[in-house]
């Protein structure tokens, strides 16, 4: 090596070991090195990152895209930097990459609930299963969507009909439950408000034959159709009409009847908006039960009904004593 090449510091070995700065050793085969280019890394992705934010918060309008368009950047980025450490440490670790396959392979069998998860929500956030806000059934929990990451969603619990719960109408419970995403591949997913923010109720009564059970219908489809919101379910089945092969249906308050050996059963169905159905279900069952009290027409619950033929037991026939027979046909 000529006065030159030590001079500049520019000879072979100096090429063979990287960049050189104030006799401390910068290259790539150096912790040093590996160190700085983690950080350099590092901070590019932040750079990145925050500008694609700025981009995504000018591009998209709605909240829930803006929301969507960070995580995947957060995503990528994580991903980018664990694929960049590995590259930059990897001359330290030698014959530890061996080891690390081994590793990897067995971590990658051990996370297949970690993968499947990740692909639920490449499933919930391109295939528009629900958002954010929206109100759902999934795994067996209906809430509202608080949260969608890349493992899981969280719901804001609600209570149900059937009494899975201790709420028995479809109201907060107070929990928030988190379910893997990947149970949208194994269960099915109920959206109560994505498309179409209502949903139909029904208040059944029962009515003995004997009494005025022509009054009591005229009862019920009054007081749904006052609190029926069919105007604007209408409007928003021609919105689903025109977005799917929906058939027209119908949204009219509608009393509908059956009759067995002693009452007959009057059941009313109507349109309410999915968030307010307890109350506006509580609402017209008040209403229909005064004005059919006061009319003095007699209602019988329809779950008294079911219950006392549940319960009901058919009596045994008992044994004729000996002789029976033939003192009955007078022997």
């Amino acid at each position: 090596m000529d006065a030159n090449e030590r001079a500049v510091g520019c000879g072979p070995m100096s090429l063979q070991s990287g960049l050189m700065v104030l006799g401390v050793d910068f290259s790539r085969d150096s912790s040093l090195g590996s160190a700085a280019l983690t950080a350099t890394l590092l901070a590019g992705l932040f750079v990145v990152s925050w500008v694609i934010d700025r981009v995504a918060a000018r591009a998209f309008d709605d909240a829930e895209q803006r929301f969507n368009a960070r995580r995947i950047v957060r995503a990528i980025a994580w991903f980018v930097a664990a694929l960049g450490l590995i590259v930059i440490w990897q001359p330290l670790g030698g014959n530890l990459a061996p080891t690390l396959g081994l590793a990897t392979a067995g971590l990658a069998f051990a996370m297949q609930e970690a993968v499947g998860a990740i692909a639920g929500w490449f499933n919930i956030t391109f295939g528009s299963i629900f958002r954010v806000g929206d109100r759902i059934q999934m795994a067996g929990v209906q809430g509202d969507v608080i949260d969608i990451s890349l493992l899981k969603t969280r719901l804001m619990e609600i209570g149900d009909d059937t009494h899975t719960t201790w709420v028995g109408g479809r109201q907060y419970t107070g929990r928030v439950v988190t379910v893997s995403n990947k149970a949208t591949f194994t269960h099915p997913v109920y959206n109560y408000s994505s498309f179409f923010e209502y949903i139909w109720e029904e208040i059944e009564v029962a009515i003995p034959h004997h009494g005025d059970w022509r009054r009591a219908s005229r009862v019920l489809e009054e007081e749904a159709r006052r609190q029926a919101a069919s105007e604007g379910a209408r409007e928003a089945m021609e919105a689903v009409r025109r977005r799917f092969p929906v058939p027209m249906t119908e949204v009219e308050p509608r009393v509908f009847a059956s009759a067995d050996e002693d009452y007959m059963r009057l059941a009313v169905r109507f349109v309410v908006p999915v968030r307010s159905a307890r109350s506006v279900k509580d609402d017209v069952t008040r209403r229909i039960h005064d004005r059919l009290a006061a009319a003095g027409v007699e209602v019988v619950a329809t779950q008294v009904i079911q219950h006392a033929r549940t319960d009901w037991e058919p009596v045994e026939p008992t044994m004729d004593p000996p002789g029976a027979d033939a003192e009955t046909r007078g022997e």
